[in-house]
């Protein structure tokens, strides 16, 4: 028991370091370097890294031009849950694992969650993987609009949209979408998306 937690003490220190690492990155994905690969563009990187996940059944859900990175969800076909989140550097194309929850909370399609769920080379179980989480989707939906009602004002949210362990919430301010945000599955927690600037654009592929 004591080898185990400490073992998931140093899972949880490597998984706090590479958040902080992947945000640098994410937040600095154009740089100041010219060029824009477009949303047409973004879309397709989005649907060859769906298409391309070894275990099959996921089709991109949405891509969201930011004026920092295009983001992109990832959805399982049959089940209709989220399976993670991807950013796609404006400028090269590049594909990268959203940081902060999907990265952290995500109990099925993360480093993290394999772990959490005994399918890591831990063994053992921590949190099963499935999309009914203890907190609900009506009141992840209360918990992020008190959370912007404290933080971001006149900003209203939209339906959660549930992966693995969490939700992401996307809200709206003056008529417009403004950003996003998660609220854990489980605890209630709320983790803003600092990572992506200004909305800009969004393409609903319908998945």
């Amino acid at each position: 028991m004591r080898q185990r937690n400490l073992l998931m003490i140093g899972v949880s220190l490597i998984g706090a370091s590479l958040i902080l690492s992947v945000i640098g990155f994410a937040t600095g994905f154009a740089g100041g370097r010219g060029g824009d690969i477009g949303i047409d563009r973004a879309v397709q990187v989005a649907q060859t890294t769906a298409a391309s996940y070894p275990g099959g059944g996921l089709k991109a859900d949405e891509v969201i031009e930011f004026s920092q990175n295009y983001y992109a969800s990832i959805r399982e076909s049959g089940s209709g849950v989220g399976a993670f989140e991807i950013l796609i550097d404006r400028a090269s194309g590049r594909v990268i694992r959203e940081p902060g929850p999907d990265m952290m909370w995500n109990t099925k399609y993360s480093m993290r969650g394999a772990v959490m769920t005994g399918r890591g080379m831990m063994g053992g179980s921590f949190l099963a993987p499935t999309g009914n989480m203890t907190v609900g989707t009506q009141q992840a939906q209360k918990i992020a609009q008190r959370w912007l009602d404290s933080n971001r004002s006149a900003s209203t949210t939209k339906s959660p949209d549930a992966f693995y362990g969490f939700y992401t919430v996307d809200f709206e301010s003056a008529g417009h979408l403004a950003g996003m945000l998660s609220v854990n599955g489980y605890t209630g927690q709320v983790w803003y998306h600092s990572w992506h600037g200004n909305f800009i654009q969004l393409r609903d592929l319908g998945a």
